[in-house]
């Protein structure tokens, strides 16, 4: 009965001699076990580009891009060519101390091509990305708003817009505590531009929707209510030039 009971505990002492190196081996790989990696942040923002280090210049013109982001309102049935103007929407930007709208544009910098210089200042300054137009609306010279009043070419621009497509419309978006959105019909868009040239891009854009053969309408992201203006007028750094 002796012996059996020291084999009882042989065992029993084995058992727990196992046990304890079970959770010595689990401890120490859970040690070494490199941290699980971080899930990717949804909330993660692109900084908007700052100063003119890599600003390109024509002569004594500073080049800038831009575009007229639009689509199309959704529609049953087929369209005709005025049903399709009679649908088009562009999207138009605030500016802070402005009380017009403008169109997303801005420097085309040294180490992008003209249509990713349009397209970044739509998703920096209009929170949209979408489908740009191989053929530029066309080219202008203006004057940005500081040198409006002043003579010869000090503060020229030659800006080059194209027409972009929009398939996403972000709640988030770089400069959208100084650049508020609105979406308008085209014909209303008209009346909201102050200078010619910009309503001689919205011409141009409607005669690239009608004519262009490769023209193909894309399901549209959800409209913006066209009443609502998200507008944020923070004070502007002094000496800060805002474009016309």
């Amino acid at each position: 009965m002796k012996e059996s009971l020291n084999r009882s505990w042989i065992c029993l002492l084995e058992v727990l001699l196992q046990l304890t190196r079970r959770l010595f081996q689990w401890t120490r790989r859970e040690k070494m076990a490199p941290p699980a990696a971080a899930a990717p942040s949804t909330t993660t923002m692109v900084c908007a580009r700052q100063g003119r280090l890599r600003q390109r210049y024509e002569g004594c013109y500073r080049l800038v891009s831009g575009c007229i982001p639009y689509m199309l309102k959704e529609e049953d049935g087929e369209s005709s060519c005025q049903d399709v103007l009679g649908r088009l929407q562009v999207l138009m930007i605030s500016t802070p101390k402005r009380g017009d709208l403008i169109f997303p544009k801005g420097g085309w910098e040294d180490d992008e091509s003209i249509d990713e210089a349009a397209c970044r200042e739509a998703f920096e300054e209009a929170g949209v990305k979408g489908i740009i137009s191989a053929t530029p609306l066309g080219e202008w010279i203006f004057k940005s708003k500081s040198k409006q009043n002043s003579c010869g070419l000090q503060g020229a621009c030659k800006g080059f817009m194209f027409g972009l497509q929009v398939t996403e419309l972000l709640e988030i978006w770089p400069e959208q505590v100084t650049h508020g959105r609105r979406w308008v019909p085209v014909e209303e868009a008209y009346g909201l531009c102050r200078y010619d040239w910009m309503r001689e891009a919205l011409d141009k854009l409607k005669e690239q929707l009608l004519f262009e053969s490769n023209f193909r309408p894309l399901p549209s992201p959800e409209l913006v209510d066209s009443s609502s203006l998200y507008m944020v007028m923070p004070a502007v750094a002094e000496g800060a030039v805002a474009l016309c």
